[in-house]
């Protein structure tokens, strides 16, 4: 029994030496590779956005400013007058000569028919043709204003006159019979030609007339100023 206990011993006394022998060495080995450390982490460096590279517009293309058409003044325009009226209103016609009473004659007659009509005729006495522009602006005595004019007379044309040659037109003395028309008994006609240019002519003896007389256009025939 005792010899059992003494070999069981030995074993143990002699793994205990062991032991202490291998810490020895371990720790006098200047050879020895150090024991390895973690691996430190990668340092990564976060990437930098890119600028956009920003391009500048093209400067929009100016357009220089439409010049604006200098504006024509208004054509002026001039009150109907004795010369504006008569002609065929077509405005390329020439320029008119209107007579006047510096190379005209007006004379004042009686005719037979119609009744209650006398003719005025007008005769270019100059040494140039004139025109016989539109209607004349009549009156009698001391009148003020100018009788009536018969539109439906106005002509084609202005009736032009070289020397010698006349003219004519209708002058009504009485309108319809009836009523207050205030009728007298004139002795002188006035015949304005213009504006500014007026003939007196003596009326013939018992002239008489009333608010419904009234003038036609100059026109070249007698036969024609008489049908108004």
């Amino acid at each position: 029994m005792r010899l059992s206990v003494r070999t069981l011993a030995l074993p143990a006394a002699a793994l205990a030496a062991a032991l202490s022998l291998t810490a020895c060495q371990s720790s006098s080995d200047p050879d020895a590779a150090p024991a390895p450390t973690s691996a430190s982490p990668r340092q990564t460096t976060a990437a930098t956005p890119a600028t956009p590279t920003t391009t500048a517009p093209d400067p929009a293309p100016t357009t220089a400013p439409a010049t604006t058409p200098a504006t024509k003044p208004p054509k002026k325009t001039t009150a109907p007058t004795p010369a504006d009226n008569g002609g065929n209103g077509d405005d390329t016609t020439p320029a008119l000569t209107p007579c006047t009473a510096k190379n005209v004659k007006v004379v004042a007659s009686k005719v037979s028919r119609p009744i209650n009509h006398l003719a005025l005729t007008v005769t270019n006495v100059g040494d140039r043709p004139c025109d016989a522009v539109g209607a004349p602006l009549v009156g009698f005595d001391q009148s003020q204003a100018p009788i009536r004019i018969v539109e439906e007379s106005k002509p084609q044309a202005v009736v032009t006159l070289t020397p010698g040659e006349s003219a004519y037109a209708s002058l009504i003395l009485t309108g319809e019979p009836g009523g207050d028309t205030h009728g007298m008994t004139v002795r002188t006609v006035k015949v304005n030609l213009t504006t500014d240019s007026m003939v007196t002519v003596p009326a013939p003896t018992g002239t008489y007339v009333d608010d419904g007389a009234a003038v036609s256009y100059w026109q070249r025939e007698l036969a024609d100023a008489l049908q108004y």
